[in-house]
């Protein structure tokens, strides 16, 4: 093992304890990665990938939202939380603590799926260099992949709307669907999932801005053969970072010798060599030669999705 393994916590603005796993390189440290998951995903799923990132010479932080994974304390039905929480709190948090971490070097952020939208809704993320995002979507229902379609739609207007008052919390673990998640988080991604514009169309015109102030160089790797989001959810995502300088790839499994990849496949170990030396080392190396004379800085512009 390349690498340092630190288990700790990190106390938000409001006092809620956040369990956090810092991957330390025993080389030199070349800059930070702060990785943010996707709903209902604990921080051990990225484990390995956080693991090859400390043998690139990256420092790499994980951590669970509040009621997820390790940061879970007490019961889930007493947890006043919703999506926007989590990123004005738990990614505030993180973000501000990643920064003293980083020491001046790099700061890279790696969303996975909703790790990917909160970029626009954490205050203060224009604090990072870069932005990655992995198979991150809208979530808008009518244009999820087909495989998604019927069970979004048993989501949204049975399971949602009748579990989460009963049992005060969404019991996801028991119907095999996203996890459990504390009852406010799923009640207001219920709402953005029903609209075209997802959050910003549900929340107005202060989280539209919020989104629009991004000003970090956004790159977003997205996959043909996801399961959940398709070419229409990610755009639409990435068109709501009006001032940042936004890349899609659209990967093709084939074209990168795999028979699959879908929405969690990017993390899976066995990707190592095939998707994350090809991929982010590349976007990492970019990072190191500097990016505060990056074109990051220059004019926005939107780049329409390209295949590699």
């Amino acid at each position: 093992m390349m690498h340092k393994l630190t288990t700790l916590t990190v106390a938000t603005a409001d006092g809620y304890s956040l369990a956090v796993r810092r991957y330390e390189p025993t080389s030199t440290i070349q800059g930070t990665v702060l990785l943010v998951s996707a709903m209902g995903v604990s921080q051990n799923y990225y484990a390995p990938f956080a693991s090859w990132l400390a043998e690139q010479g990256w420092l790499a932080i994980s951590f669970d939202y509040r009621g997820m994974g390790d940061s879970r304390h007490g019961l889930l039905r007493e947890l006043d939380i919703d999506v926007v929480g989590w990123a004005e709190h738990d990614c505030t948090a993180m973000l501000d603590w990643a920064v003293t971490q980083s020491q001046g070097r790099p700061l890279v952020w790696i969303g996975h799926s909703l790790g990917g939208q909160l970029v626009g809704l954490t205050p203060n993320i224009n604090l990072v260099d870069h932005v990655i995002t992995i198979a991150a979507g809208s979530g808008y229902w009518r244009e999820n992949a087909a495989p998604l379609k019927r069970k979004a739609w048993l989501l949204w207007f049975g399971f949602a709307p009748l579990l989460t008052p009963a049992f005060g919390y969404f019991p996801g673990r028991r119907l095999g669907m996203v996890g459990d998640l504390p009852a406010k988080v799923m009640q207001q991604w219920r709402r953005w999932c029903l609209h075209c514009d997802y959050a910003i169309g549900v929340e107005g015109d202060a989280i539209r801005q919020r989104f629009a102030e991004v000003n970090v160089p956004i790159t977003a790797f997205s996959f043909s053969d996801d399961e959940m989001m398709s070419s229409r959810n990610i755009t639409s995502l990435h068109g709501f970072y009006t001032n940042s300088r936004v890349q899609i790839q659209r990967i093709k499994p084939q074209d990168m010798g795999l028979g699959r990849i879908g929405h969690f496949g990017f993390f899976k170990t066995i990707n190592r060599d095939t998707l994350w030396q090809p991929l982010i080392q590349p976007q990492l190396k970019a990072v190191e030669r500097s990016t505060s004379a990056s074109p990051a800085n220059a004019p926005s512009q939107f780049l329409r999705s390209v295949s590699v």
